[in-house]
């Protein structure tokens, strides 16, 4: 008995979307359809929350310990406000799109709900770049306490 394949999009290669082990396989399909943007019952805002938390605390990393002021003392403060501006500009895009997106399905909804989840975006986008700072800043802290409970 062949087995049937529900295709999101057409099998045919000269189309450019077809199956691949990427987006065929079980455990991605299962990851992609639980992010955020895609999880089921869960406000535009939050999802921004969520979005914007993840994307902010990975932002601040590369600007702070790869960019040209890693070797000054303001290094951190550089890759905070370097990513938070990152954050904005991506803010900007996200209610740009809101307004600008064809009609269609779409995991976010409206233009109001779009608007909510950029607005998310930025909370938990320059949350996430703060919590990234502090942690980066207290490095040696949160060392000294690890070796003073491990030892």
């Amino acid at each position: 008995m062949v087995e049937t394949r529900n295709y999101v999009s057409t099998p045919d290669p000269q189309l450019g979307t077809f199956l691949t082990p990427i987006n065929n396989t079980p455990a991605i399909e299962l990851f992609i359809k639980w992010l955020p943007i895609n999880r089921p019952s869960i406000s535009p805002l939050a999802r921004g929350l969520e979005v914007g938390m993840a994307h902010g605390y990975w932002l601040v990393g590369p600007f702070t310990l790869l960019g040209p002021l890693r070797t000054q003392v303001a290094g951190p403060v550089a890759g905070l406000l370097a990513s938070s501006a990152i954050i904005l500009l991506m803010t900007i895009a996200l209610s740009i799109y809101a307004y600008a997106r064809p009609d269609g399905d779409n995991p976010v909804g409206t233009d109001i709900d779009w608007s909510n989840f950029a607005s998310g975006f930025l909370i938990g986008g320059v949350g996430g770049a703060i919590v990234a700072y502090l942690l980066i800043e207290n490095a040696d802290l949160i060392t000294g306490l690890a070796q003073g409970l491990a030892g």
